[in-house]
Formats: structure tokens, C-alpha cells, sequence
């Protein structure tokens, strides 16, 4: 159940519980045969507002405490011997919310303060064991809710603790098992990869310091090697990513942007609405886009031209990648898993993502990330 919806229906039983017992009081006063005056009208209120106020009791434990019990003293100087039923719903919240010292203090100042309104009023004059035994009977009811009080909340704590404890286990678990596969991912491809690029790149050196023709699968392997390196040295990072180091974000696009132009088709950048700090994820995202969107135009697209567009909106973040490559409405390529791993990433934002080719010839990938949905 989420939070949202366990506090409605907390409001609710909480107000439930306070109009009832607000309405049970009077009406027991009532039986009573109280008569019509002034002071009777007085004490009718009290015990009203003593039970309204029980719908403030997780809010402010504290405040109903107070007001509670001095609408219990009320309505005791006021002739009507009633318990203090609502003050004992006030001394069970503030036990429950961590108040103590404040109720236990309240309550001693309750149980000396209740038998003088009685007295005042002309109730309990039927002698001293009989006062008594009425304390007695006070201090046991105050225990008893202060114990209940006690006993959850130190069940919810105990609950909180096993809670956190467990995502801290998962979270702890998911990190070494990260690190697992970051490790088998080095042993396992980082040598290989190394020995074709340096061969690769070798053999091109020797071919061109001999004059001869350099063979376009010999350049197409160093290519690759090259941005094989590339991607397992960024993927090894993101693995042995701890969060001690910043991620990459909207201020690493520019770089991204000026790499992509050095090694690929000419790329630009575009900057638009008033910037702002925007949620790490959101920028992590947004960069993890334009690097995929960069990516595939240099693979893929054969395009000459790359533009970035990025609009800060007041509600949103929003990107553009266009380039004028080969692609047509009528040849629009199959998604890959970059392009599925974009849509999950914007999808998790509560956000939208469109990738298709363009109408006058290339492709596009545009993504709009909320700034007000982000976990």
C-alpha cells in the first residue's frame, strides 16, 4: 500500500475515532440528567471538543495531549464524572510518537489536578477510600494506554530497522555482484580487445610506412577495435560505478558532443530555456541518450551532420538528435537494444521517447524527461 493511501485512510479512522468518541461522551452526560445551565452547557462543550480534538493526534500529539486533558479537568469542575476517555486516546498517540517525558509529566499533573475539580465540583464526597480506589483506577488506565502506546511504536521501529536493513543487504549484494561481473568483464574481453587493437593498429602503421595501399577491412578493424576499447572501458565503469564519483549529466554533453564531431560527422550542440539543476537522473538519462543517439549515427546512419538540441522547459527536459543519413520512412531500421534501453530509461522517468527516421531523410531521436515524476 503506498504512503499517499495509508495516510488517507489514517485520517479517516482518526476522525472516526474522535467523532465517536465526541458523540459518547455527551450523550453519557446526558443520561445523566444534567440539567440546562450555564455551567452544564459548559461541561457539555468540553467533552465535545476533548473528542474532536483526537482528529489532530497524529499531526500534533503534543497540542491534543494538552487540550485533552484540560478539557477532561473542565468538565470534572463542571459536575460531570465521566472518564477521561479522551485524554487516554491523546496519551496513547503521544507514547506512540516518541513524547514520554512530556506525557508522563502531563499525566502526574492530571492525576493531581482531576480529584480537586471533582472535589471543586461536589463530586466524590462519599470519603478518602473512595478517592482512592478512583486514582488507583486512573493510574492504571493512564499505564495501560502509555504501555499500548509503547508496544507499537517500538514494533514499528523494529520493523523500520528490519526494513532498511534488508535494502541495505540487497543494495550491498547487488554492488558485489556489479563488481563480480565488471571483473569476469575485464579478465575475460579487456586483453583480447587490447591485442586486436594494437595488431590492427600495427599493421595500418607498417602498411603506410611502406607506401602501400591500406586495405579498408584492415582500417574497418582498427575502427572497431578502437571503439570496442571504447565502450568496455565505459561499461567496466559504470559497473565499478559506487556512487563516490559524479555520473555523467547534462555538463558532460558538451564534451560528449565535441567527441562525437572528431571522430564522426560534424556535431552540434544546441542550448535552449534558462538553465537549471535538474534530478540526477534526469541528466544521467539525457547524457546516456545523446551518447547512444551519437553512437548509432557514427555506426550506422552514414550521415555528415549531427545536431544535439537540448530545451529546458519549466516541467520537462527535453532532447533532439537529428542527422541527415540514409535513413527513409520507407527503410526505417529495426530497434536495437540501444534504442530499447533508451525507452526503458525514459519510460522509468514517466516520460516519452520517439526514434524514427525523418521525413526529408535521416533519423531522429526525441525524449521528453518530467521533472516533477522523478523517483
Amino acid at each position: 500500500m503506498s504512503r499517499g493511501r495509508f495516510g488517507v485512510r489514517a485520517g479517516v479512522g482518526d476522525w472516526a475515532i474522535a467523532v465517536g468518541v465526541a458523540a459518547a461522551l455527551p450523550a453519557t452526560g446526558l443520561s445523566r440528567q444534567h440539567s440546562a445551565t450555564n455551567l452544564d452547557l459548559l461541561g457539555y462543550a468540553l467533552l465535545t471538543v476533548g473528542g474532536l480534538a483526537l482528529a489532530a493526534r497524529r499531526r500534533a500529539p503534543v497540542p491534543v495531549l494538552a487540550v485533552t486533558g484540560l478539557c477532561a479537568v473542565g468538565y470534572q469542575a463542571a459536575g460531570f464524572d465521566l472518564p477521561a476517555v479522551a485524554y487516554l486516546f491523546a496519551v496513547y498517540a503521544a507514547v506512540r510518537a516518541g513524547h514520554r517525558t512530556v506525557t508522563v509529566a502531563a499525566s502526574v499533573t492530571m492525576l493531581a489536578a482531576l480529584p480537586l475539580a471533582a472535589l471543586a465540583s461536589g463530586l466524590h464526597d462519599t470519603g478518602e477510600a473512595f478517592a482512592q480506589a478512583r486514582g488507583a483506577l486512573e493510574l492504571a488506565w493512564l499505564i495501560a494506554a502509555g504501555a499500548a502506546g509503547e508496544a507499537l511504536r517500538q514494533a514499528e521501529r523494529r520493523a523500520d530497522e528490519a526494513e532498511r536493513t534488508r535494502e541495505e543487504t540487497a543494495r550491498r549484494r547487488a554492488d558485489e555482484e556489479r563488481l563480480h561481473i565488471a571483473r569476469e568483464l575485464h579478465d575475460a574481453l579487456t586483453h583480447q580487445i587490447s591485442v586486436i587493437k594494437v595488431q590492427s593498429e600495427a599493421a595500418v602503421h607498417v602498411a603506410r610506412k611502406r607506401g602501400e595501399q591500406v586495405p579498408e577491412a584492415l582500417l574497418a578493424i582498427r575502427e572497431a577495435g578502437r571503439e570496442a576499447a571504447r565502450e568496455l572501458r565505459a561499461t567496466l565503469e559504470a559497473l565499478r560505478d559506487d556512487d563516490t564519483t559524479p555520473p555523467h549529466g547534462l555538463d558532460h554533453i558538451p564534451e560528449l558532443v565535441e567527441r562525437a564531431g572528431k571522430t564522426g560527422p560534424e556535431a552540434t550542440l544546441t542550448i535552449r530555456g534558462q538553465r537549471r539543476d535538474v534530478p540526477a537522473a534526469v541528466g544521467r538519462t539525457a547524457y546516456r541518450i545523446v551518447q547512444e543517439s551519437l553512437t548509432n549515427i557514427a555506426r550506422h546512419a552514414a550521415a555528415t551532420t549531427a545536431s544535439v538540441r537540448i530545451d529546458h522547459r519549466p516541467d520537462a527536459l527535453a532532447l533532439r538528435v537529428d542527422d541527415d543519413g540514409r535513413a527513409t520512412p520507407d527503410t526505417a531500421p529495426k530497434p536495437g537494444i540501444g534504442l530499447l534501453g533508451m525507452r526503458e530509461r525514459v519510460t522509468a522517468l514517466g516520460g516519452r521517447l520517439r526514434a524514427a527516421p525523418r521525413g526529408e531523410g535521416g533519423f531522429t531521436v526525441q525524449a521528453e524527461l518530467p521533472l516533477d515524476r522523478t523517483p
